[in-house]
């Protein structure tokens, strides 16, 4: 037996044995609603932006979308696009981008996070939806001139030893008979165009890139209020009652609809759905000051959007047009879990500056150089982490009428962007487009409530240096 399978199992049995203490634990500790009030370098890139005004009084709707990222918007763009008579309104609790689609890497890449490449069958599907939600993506921009920084010069996995690099080099060539366009690049290939330290090879993915992901999210605002649809920023959704007509309460409002979107990811057991299928994990990212051309040519990066390593505790970079270099993630103090699915991590906290610390000093293993450069932003953002790393896509409730899709596991710009376009599809009753995908419906391996889930956490990383999942 393989020393995943243990895992897996063990993961397993203690969620089994768990799970009949939710209703008393849920009871027990009840989950606070809160956000990061800490600004991105994505967001200063909209230093103009001023949210919309509240939902105030009670309001009935065709459809309600609660979340404004990237998810939330690309349904109402889409569903707005293809029934234009239905009166559609979009509730985010702070401002649009606000969550992960602000707060991110900036990487926009292919493929889909829990799903192999074994089955060559699948594998060509995956690439060529994901290729297409790229291609959407650009479409998009070009369509509505929107104003948004983004580069597609491709993106590289970095592989760390020489094992690693072999395996994947074969995985390259496997890839590319299927038609897939991937590059295996050998380390003396590599070293001219990105010179990072400890690296024994990478594979390129060309037309993957970089966005700004609180632009393209905010630019799109205009887009959506022209085809109708009512934007309600500073709307918390504080309750939500199921039914054949849903109502939904917020602080200063309510909305009547037969219809909802969870667009929530990391947020969604803040309104008391899939607490036991994804949890909320802050991912903590900085950005330098723009490198000057004499830093760039000492750090070795000349070509490529972005990066990611090949590690369990995945790290990830990007670098924008302006020069800002983007980097996160590469440690178990680069990663935190907040007892009972907190999702506001303060910028002042030891566990805050403790990754800040962690994700500097992994940046200047690949890049020595970049220990001297200042840093003129700090966050985290919140992602929505399931067991076995796939999206949770389908509807839900005894009416069927609440259309969800979250739980993109750090892997969403291009995943949440397409699935405002299946949520159309759910919503005009087709789903003849994604029933083949291996999350649409299905069940996933349920997390324990709290304590369990907290001190389960904590042990399995600080004993694996790895993040759980089966």
């Amino acid at each position: 037996m393989t020393q995943r399978s243990i895992t897996t199992r063990a993961l397993e049995s203690v969620a089994a044995l768990t799970a009949s203490t939710w209703p008393l634990m849920a009871r027990l500790l009840p989950e606070r609603m809160e956000f990061d009030d800490t600004l991105s370098i994505w967001h200063a890139g909209t230093p103009d932006y001023q949210p919309r005004a509240p939902l105030r009084g009670e309001i009935t709707a065709d459809l309600a979308i609660i979340g404004g990222g990237f998810t939330g918007v690309s349904a109402a763009y889409h569903i707005a696009q293809r029934f234009p008579q239905q009166r559609i309104v979009l509730l985010e609790a702070t401002s649009l981008a606000n969550g992960a689609s602000g707060r991110n890497g900036g990487l926009a890449l292919n493929w889909i996070n829990g799903i192999d490449t074994s089955d060559p069958e699948l594998t060509q599907k995956v690439y060529q939806l994901t290729s297409a939600g790229l291609c959407a993506i650009r479409t998009l921009i070009e369509r509505h001139r929107l104003l948004v920084d983004h580069r597609f010069d491709g993106t590289l996995t970095l592989h760390t030893s020489p094992k690693r690099a072999e395996a994947a080099h074969a995985e390259a060539e496997y890839l590319r008979a299927l038609g897939i366009p991937v590059q295996f690049l050998h380390r003396n290939e590599l070293a001219s165009h990105f010179d990072a330290r400890g690296v024994y090879g990478a594979t390129l993915e060309p037309e993957t890139g970089q966005i700004n992901g609180a632009q393209f999210v905010r630019e799109l605002r205009p887009i959506l209020e022209a085809r109708g649809v009512a934007v309600y920023e500073q709307t918390p959704v504080l309750r939500l009652q199921t039914g054949r007509i849903i109502r939904l309460t917020t602080p200063q409002g309510e909305v009547h609809t037969p219809a909802v979107v969870l667009a929530t990811n990391g947020y969604t057991s803040k309104l008391g759905l899939f607490r036991d299928a994804l949890f909320p994990l802050h991912s903590s990212v900085f950005a330098t000051a723009p490198l000057t051309p004499e830093q760039r040519q000492q750090l070795g990066w000349r070509a490529f959007a972005g990066f990611a390593d090949d590690l369990d505790r995945i790290s990830y970079g990007s670098l924008t047009l302006t020069g800002h270099l983007i980097f996160g993630g590469g440690s178990n103090q680069a990663y935190a879990y907040l007892f009972n699915n907190r999702t506001r991590l303060p910028a002042e906290s030891a566990v805050a500056r403790r990754a800040q610390t962690a994700i500097a000093r992994t940046l200047a293993g690949y890049f020595p150089s970049t220990a001297t450069l200042p840093i003129v932003r700090r966050w985290s953002g919140v992602l929505g982490i399931t067991l076995n790393r796939q999206p949770l896509w389908g509807r839900w409730g005894e009416e069927r009428n609440i259309y969800y899709a979250l739980g993109y596991s750090g892997h969403g710009i291009t995943l949440a962007n397409l699935a405002g376009e299946f949520i159309a599809d759910l919503y005009g009753g087709d789903d003849s487009r994604w029933r083949w995908l291996p999350f649409y419906q299905s069940r996933y391996p349920p997390i324990p409530p709290e304590p369990f889930r907290w001190l389960g956490y904590q042990v399995f990383t600080r004993l694996t240096g790895r993040s759980p999942r089966v």
